[in-house]
């Protein structure tokens, strides 16, 4: 794995983040495996160009300085435990990771819901910015209860810039463990913490958890297999193919509807064996989630020079730490096995998520 040095740009860079006209379509899932195997599993979207998303290992002793929009004076911290990622943006930002006792930790976009405290000077030194969350997390607990716990002694603040109501935008996370437990994260009118249980099982964006969990009820039709034939007067209807029992459900790519095609999807497919069916299993769920990049372009706009929306893939093997990923210029699953990881030696390392991103067909000779 090849080590890059780690630059940390000036907070006035990151203004824009979270602000401003942002498409991003982040869908997740959760799979568990006959012989107790649990994974979290999510894609990452974003319309707007290229995240130069990383793949960073955060070492077990490593200091951090969170930001603040005056710089880099927030919170201190070494890290407890290592863990992998993928980040986004910069470095520093972490998207979606797991550690070594099987923490994996997200942050989906929330747009129009997510609203944080402003920044008060006066708690700098217990301030971690939304972008950096999951890495604090990651790198600090060993499990969701002790997440919460932790959650309760910390500002978790913005770096950007308010919109028009005065409102700082952010994402919300999902925050599981390999007990099974799963809870979703959401921050609401400028700084109000909601804590829910994720029995869903899937994750998308905007709105908030419990209108998806409310909004499942209007598919309550919707199943597996055909329906089956029927005469109407002198008529006789029957099914053109397969899976007309879920006629109805929706396709478009808004968070509503990639929650109720994900939640169908997950809970029809049948419970694989083992470790390595299920992340084969969660790959296959989400190609289904993975978005051409001009399906969200107007005729006439400007399309962005990348291959697709879904800029990667990454699945979390919470039971045996692992991070498994693919991406928009290589469908190749990768993996780094974090039980082979020596997080006491091994450096802070920040490597292209594509080692040879131009090397996506492998020819085959006979």
């Amino acid at each position: 794995m090849k080590k890059k040095k780690y630059l940390a740009l000036p907070a006035i860079l990151l203004a824009g983040i979270y602000s401003g006209p942002i498409a991003a379509a982040c869908t997740g899932i959760a799979i568990n495996a006959a012989d107790g195997t649990r994974l979290l599993a999510r894609t990452i979207e974003w319309k707007g160009g290229n995240l130069n998303s990383k793949l960073i290992v955060m070492p077990r002793g490593h200091k951090n300085t969170a930001l603040t929009p005056q710089g880099e004076n927030g919170k201190v911290w070494h890290n407890k435990y290592g863990a992998v990622g993928a980040s986004t943006v910069q470095p520093r930002f972490v998207t979606e990771g797991i550690n070594e006792k099987g923490l994996n930790v997200g942050i989906f976009y929330f747009a129009g819901y997510g609203s944080l405290t402003p920044y008060n000077t006066k708690y700098a030194k217990k301030s971690v910015s939304d972008g950096e969350l999951v890495r604090y997390l990651l790198t600090n607990f060993a499990n969701v209860d002790e997440a919460l716990a932790g959650l309760n002694k910390i500002e978790i603040i913005p770096i950007g810039k308010p919109d028009k109501n005065g409102h700082y935008a952010t994402g919300h996370w999902r925050i599981s463990d390999a007990s099974g437990k799963s809870i979703v994260l959401e921050i609401t009118n400028r700084g109000e913490r909601h804590i829910y249980e994720n029995n869903l099982g899937v994750f998308t964006n905007s709105p908030d958890f419990p209108w998806h969990q409310s909004n499942l009820n209007n598919y309550i039709h919707l199943s597996g297999g055909e329906t089956p034939d029927k005469t109407v007067g002198d008529v006789h209807l029957f099914s053109l193919g397969g899976g007309t029992n879920l006629m109805g459900l929706p396709g478009d790519l808004t968070p509503p509807s990639r929650l109720v095609r994900a939640f169908f999807f997950l809970h029809s497919a049948p419970t694989p064996k083992d470790a390595y069916n299920a992340v084969t299993q969660a790959f296959h769920i989400l190609n289904n989630f993975d978005l051409p990049i001009g399906a969200e372009y107007a005729p006439g706009e400007v399309i962005p020079d990348m291959p697709s929306a879904t800029q990667w893939t990454a699945v979390s093997d919470v039971t045996h730490p692992a991070f498994y990923y693919r991406t928009m210029y290589n469908s190749a699953i990768r993996k780094v096995d974090l039980t082979k990881i020596d997080f006491d030696k091994v450096p802070y390392t920040v490597a292209d998520m594509d080692e040879n991103p131009r090397e996506t067909f492998y020819e085959r000779k006979f």
